[in-house]
Formats: structure tokens, sequence, C-alpha cells
């Protein structure tokens, strides 16, 4: 059975137990599977990875994570896996070969990638790596070797390093997803974070999301956004950066990224839920970003 983390007391990791947004994005992934046909982001160890008594909660309905209103998050929530994926594909193809996941919660893509001689940097909280361990181990999903774990505690550590330690190779150039965590930080952290990310080699890559200001409270978007940060908020880890796209175009640049993909809800809409008979698709402000050196 899955251990849900306990509610944290503050700040979006306590020292001891892992993070429960890490686990919710994991109950949606898996709900996709189930409720959404065709799925936007195929994931067959989605339902595994949460463990039999969730994934038989999903399937009799009685997590709310499958549930019809909780279809605009379950979107956008396979969409940017789907999005990091794709987008790593490409530079695969174009050779590169260190995929570094920044905050790796329960995300399957070590265990499932096909693509020839790429190592999956996972780096997460030390308690958040131990708890998916666990499960990785109760669920039967085999480590691969090219599944490198680099915890950090980032209290007291820098994500060099974690990565130091875990023998990333900081003289080839890398794809760095960073999925679920941006809107949880501060703006100096993200900078900093970036400025790691563009002092690598050139052509190395990152993609993460974040959320534009809320304008008002009378559109059906900005109700919905309203509705998602009170429920992280409640299970204490509050959203706490926001920006308007041109402040986030000009982070970029000055941090060393050249070229900068940023798609609104309506791109991305247009892009992976157009024609849907099931009417699945993405609300709020969020965007994805895609920058590279």
């Amino acid at each position: 059975m899955v251990e849900r983390p306990r509610r944290q007391s503050a700040g979006p990791m306590h020292a001891e137990f892992p993070s429960r947004t890490a686990l919710g994005a994991a109950l949606y992934r898996a709900a996709h599977q189930l409720v959404d046909k065709p799925p936007v982001f195929e994931d067959p160890l989605a339902l595994r990875i949460v463990g039999e008594a969730m994934a038989e909660g999903l399937r009799g309905g009685r997590e709310r994570h499958g549930l019809p209103q909780a279809a605009p998050l379950r979107a956008f929530i396979a969409m940017r896996s789907r999005y990091a994926e794709d987008s790593f594909a490409q530079d695969h193809d174009r050779g590169t070969r260190q995929y570094v996941l920044l905050g790796a919660g329960l995300d399957t893509f070590a265990y499932r990638q096909r693509h020839r001689g790429v190592t999956v940097f996972e780096v997460d909280h030390p308690a958040t790596q131990a708890w998916k361990r666990r499960l990785l181990a109760e669920s039967g999903i085999a480590i691969p070797e090219s599944a490198v774990y680099a915890p950090v505690d980032f209290e007291h550590e820098s994500l060099r390093d974690g990565l130091v330690r875990a023998r990333f190779d900081f003289a080839r150039r890398a794809f760095f997803a960073w999925l679920g965590v941006t809107p949880y930080l501060s703006a100096d952290a993200i900078r900093r974070t970036l400025f790691f990310v563009a002092a690598l080699p050139s052509q190395s890559e990152i993609v993460f999301e974040y959320a534009e200001p809320r304008n008002g409270d009378d559109d059906a978007p900005n109700r919905f956004f309203a509705a998602m940060s009170a429920r992280v908020a409640a299970a204490g880890e509050p959203f706490r950066s926001f920006f308007a796209p041109q402040e986030m175009a000009t982070m970029l640049r000055e941090t060393g990224f050249g070229e900068i993909e940023d798609l609104d809800c309506a791109a991305l809409n247009a892009r992976y839920f157009a024609g849907r008979a099931d009417g699945l698709c993405l609300r709020g402000s969020a965007h994805m970003i895609r920058a590279r050196t």
C-alpha cells in the first residue's frame, strides 16, 4: 500500500517527510491513463507506482483525481510531462545524453525511456527519494543502470553539490526538466537555477512551467487557478511566484538563454488537445517554457 505523505507544517519540504504534491501529481498522471481517452501522455508505469490500493481507488471513482471536476489539472499535469519528453526526444536527436529531473517526485521517465546512451539524473529531497524507492520496490519497477539518484537537501547544499556526487558530467550539455517546482519557489531561487543551467555547455536546455499573476476573480480560468492555489496551500506547499510573459523572457535572457519557446494555454490546447471528443483541455494562466543556451 502506498504511504501517503503526512501533512507538512510549513514550506515545500519537511526534513523528514516527502512532498504531498509529488503524490498528487502522480495520481493525476495515473488517473489520466484511465479516464481520458485517448491519453495525451502515455505512461504505462503511472498506475503501478502509486500502488494497487490507490489504483483501485482511481478505477472505482473513489479518488478525486479521476473525477470530471479534476479534468483541467489532470490535463495540465499530463501535458507538461508530454511536452518535456517530446522536447527531450528532439534534443536527444541533436546529441544530448544527460537528462536531469529537478524535483523528480514520482516521475517514471527513468524507468521506461528507451533513448540510447542516456543517463537520467533524479534530483530531489532525500526524504522524497527514499519514499520513491520504497514505492518502486513495492511495485516491482526495476531501477535501470541509466537512472542515477542525486539527493539534495536545498536548505543545506546546492544543486551542484548533488550533481557532483552523482557524477554528472559538467563538460557535456544536458537537458533539464523542472516540472511542478517553480511555482513554489521565489524569483531569486528560480534565477539561481537558471544561471546554473545556462553556465553549462552551449545548447543545454531547460523546460519548466510558470503562471501569470491573477487578474481579478470573474473569469473561469482565474477561478480554476484560485481553487488550485488554495489546494496546494492547504497541503503546506503554497505558490510563491508569478510572472508576466515579458518578465519571464527578461529573466531568461539575463540568465543566459538565447532561444526561448513560451506557450500559453491557448497554444498548448491547440498542440495537444485539439479535436478531442471529451472536451479535455487546459484552463488558467499557466505557460510552458523551453529555453536553450
